[in-house]
């Protein structure tokens, strides 16, 4: 019967000798008389050796062992940072895998909260001195030019002022100064209102867009601190606010988090409107809130219809009327205010105004809306604008290179927009 030749391995003077696999404590390099060989020129040394496999530690565990005690560690870590895990799924873009995501992290961070699992996360991130469930902001630092001072205070007293009124007669010379600020939905608005505002030499206008962003998450992204910013180097007379698309999620607050729909939640929500109404207000700027639009998603809908009417009350609350709602539903809804992904236009044309995500807008959508606010301008807050005259020098806008899109490419979001 034919036999296997045993393994060689070439020794130092040329000849090769056969391999000894039978010294388990040994060395198990062949040996010549003048000693051990070196491992031959190109092979792995002592791990090429079946006696440095038989001293490991883990010799004769079964696969199906290991396997399972690394799964018994991901489900301990998973239990442990579900919430972080979930919050990072709120923020991220709309689509299948943040559905997926949410469904599969939802129910273990119920859990790891109930089981007060989360808690020992958050100590433990403090500690560390991190944000609590959150890691690094993933906020990106923006390069703005330095604010212009702020008005001094007098003998150290601060006097209550009313807000002034709009300018109903602005012209090239005294132009109404327009500030737009939004989310991603609010850019498919922003851009649309910049044209359409162009038509009138009376209004500058300054577009200052965050994808991914709202009032939720100060965290990721600070929108009052920005808001400081732009009111500070801008001086507009009005700010049209587009934001919201994002925020039905966790609100984290220095007293811990609020989910969704929990009770406080809605308060604390509305107490960061008011704050962002009243900022622009103390900086002598009228607010007028347009309301996010009918959505496909049966929930995402309920939710953006929730946040708009507490955005009403905030809005109705406002003193001195320095802030006026625009329903945007009227522009972008079907005749039962529900959503259209295709309406008519003045000539009974059917225009797409919605993207195939169910969420945001087209440019016809944009321009459509646009419309209407420019309208509102002059309707709700009695603004004769007049078209046609010289116009006014431009403003550039504030969105990042990283944020803008060309009209008709899709739109880039996260959690909503």
């Amino acid at each position: 019967m034919p036999t296997t030749p045993r393994p060689t391995v070439p020794t130092p003077d040329g000849g090769v000798v056969p391999y000894d696999w039978s010294e388990p404590e040994a060395d198990a390099r062949p040996t010549t008389a003048s000693g051990p060989t070196s491992p031959p020129r190109g092979g792995h040394g002592d791990f090429g050796d079946h006696a440095f496999w038989e001293r490991l530690p883990f010799r004769g565990t079964s696969w199906t062992r290991v396997l399972a005690i690394g799964l018994i560690c991901f489900g301990v870590w998973f239990l442990l940072d579900a919430p972080s895990l979930q919050r990072s799924a709120e923020v991220s873009p709309l689509g299948t895998r943040r559905t997926v995501s949410l469904d599969l992290v939802g129910p273990v961070a119920s859990l790891s909260r109930t089981l007060g699992l989360s808690s020992v996360v958050g100590a433990a991130d403090r500690s560390l001195g991190r944000t609590p469930g959150g890691g690094p902001s993933l906020a990106v630092p923006i390069r703005r030019s330095k604010p212009k001072p702020l008005p001094v205070i007098v003998n150290g007293t601060t006097t209550t002022t009313t807000l002034p009124a709009l300018n109903e007669h602005p012209t090239p010379a005294m132009p109404l100064k327009v500030l737009i600020v939004g989310d991603s939905v609010g850019l498919d608005l922003g851009q649309p209102l910049v044209n359409a505002l162009a038509a009138y030499g009376d209004v500058t206008t300054y577009l200052d867009g965050r994808i991914d962003t709202g009032l939720s998450r100060p965290d990721y992204f600070n929108w009052p601190a920005e808001l400081q910013i732009d009111l500070t180097n801008q001086q507009p007379n009005l700010v049209v606010v587009m934001i919201g698309a994002n925020d039905p999620q966790g609100l984290v607050t220095p007293n811990g988090s609020l989910t969704f729909g929990q009770p406080g939640w809605d308060a604390e929500y509305s107490g960061r409107v008011a704050a962002f109404i009243g900022e622009a207000n103390a900086a002598g700027a009228h607010v007028l809130w347009v309301g996010m639009p009918p959505m496909q998603n049966p929930g995402l809908d309920a939710a953006l219809t929730h946040l708009n009417s507490l955005v009403q009350i905030q809005v109705a609350a406002a003193k001195d009327g320095g802030a006026s709602y625009l329903s945007s539903t009227p522009s972008l809804g079907d005749a039962k205010g529900a959503y259209a992904a295709f309406l008519p236009d003045a000539s009974g044309a059917e225009i797409n105004v919605r993207t195939p995500d169910g969420i945001h807008l087209t440019p016809g959508g944009g321009a459509r809306l646009a419309a209407a606010v420019t309208s509102a301008l002059q309707s709700q807050l009695h603004i004769q604008l007049v078209p046609g005259v010289t116009p006014a020098a431009p403003v550039p806008s504030s969105v990042p290179a990283g944020n803008r899109r060309p009209l008709g490419a899709k739109a880039q979001t996260s959690g909503q927009g």
